[in-house]
């Protein structure tokens, strides 16, 4: 039991982030809506090692709109209001 809610959280939070990437595309060119496109990045940048043999690089960033955290709050709150 515990499982399903733990994938379905997941889910709902995948599809939250989803959902509010693809809106806030659509909305960016639309003068009313463009207000949902608007976002920032956050993360570290690159950095590379190369040791001759191999070659590897690290680095992370995210980018986060107001289309996505509000479908991701929308997504938190339905997954509340299931019950399984």
């Amino acid at each position: 039991m515990k499982l399903k809610r733990t994938f379905l959280l997941f889910f709902f939070i995948l599809a939250g982030v989803i959902t509010g990437s693809l809106l806030a595309n659509v909305c960016a060119n639309v003068p009313v809506l463009n207000w949902l496109a608007y976002g920032n990045s956050i993360g570290f940048n690159a950095v590379t090692v190369d040791l001759v043999v191999f070659k590897f690089t690290l680095g992370a960033s995210m980018s986060i709109t107001v289309a996505q955290i509000i479908t991701l709050s929308l997504a938190i709150f339905i997954y509340n209001k299931t019950r399984i």
